[in-house]
């Protein structure tokens, strides 16, 4: 059970919001399809240049889970979380406009973090466009934090791990931007 008041998204989302985005530990649980397709005729043993690790650990890591990490800060009665948004199937497309309310949209910087090696190697393989890579896959990020621009080095600090300022709130007709 949730007090109303904990809710998210809150009711204060404007723009000019930051995006910040923190790591995925690979495609979680997501875009298999497309991977299995553009690995096809690999072997789950195979090592790649790029990957430098069997094809299998890399794709079969575990999904995290970011609740450790964000619990102590949404329990906070001031937190600067007004929204989230978990980059699930659907990718970045169809899961950070659930969160919007209908005049808002969100522009992400696609060069704002490091693509890992596995999604760029995907994406090269199987021609794939980088539409379509932020429409199936995380790209690398897995959690999209939303925060109040004067708040974003709070959040930052609270945060026990690196995150990424991977874009903004814009106004809008709740679409996804890549920039």
């Amino acid at each position: 059970m949730v007090e109303r008041s904990a809710l998210l998204p809150r009711n204060n989302l404007k723009a000019g919001d930051v995006l910040l985005g923190l790591s995925s530990s690979g495609p979680h649980t997501n875009g298999y399809s497309l991977i299995r397709k553009v690995f096809a005729d690999s072997q789950l043993n195979d090592v790649f240049p790029e990957l430098g690790t069997p094809l299998v650990d890399v794709l079969l890591a575990p999904h995290r889970s970011y609740l450790p990490l964000l619990l102590p800060i949404l329990s906070r009665p001031d937190s600067p979380i007004k929204a989230l948004a978990h980059i699930t199937g659907g990718g970045f497309i169809e899961n950070i406009p659930r969160v919007l309310t209908d005049n808002l949209s969100a522009r992400i910087d696609a060069r704002a973090w490091a693509i890992p090696p596995l999604f760029q190697l995907i994406a090269s393989r199987g021609g794939v466009p980088k539409e379509e890579m932020f429409r199936v896959l995380n790209m690398g990020i897995g959690m999209v934090l939303i925060v109040g621009k004067e708040r974003v080095q709070e959040l930052q600090q609270l945060l026990v791990e690196p995150s990424f300022v991977i874009g903004e709130l814009l106004e809008g007709v709740r679409t996804v931007v890549l920039a």
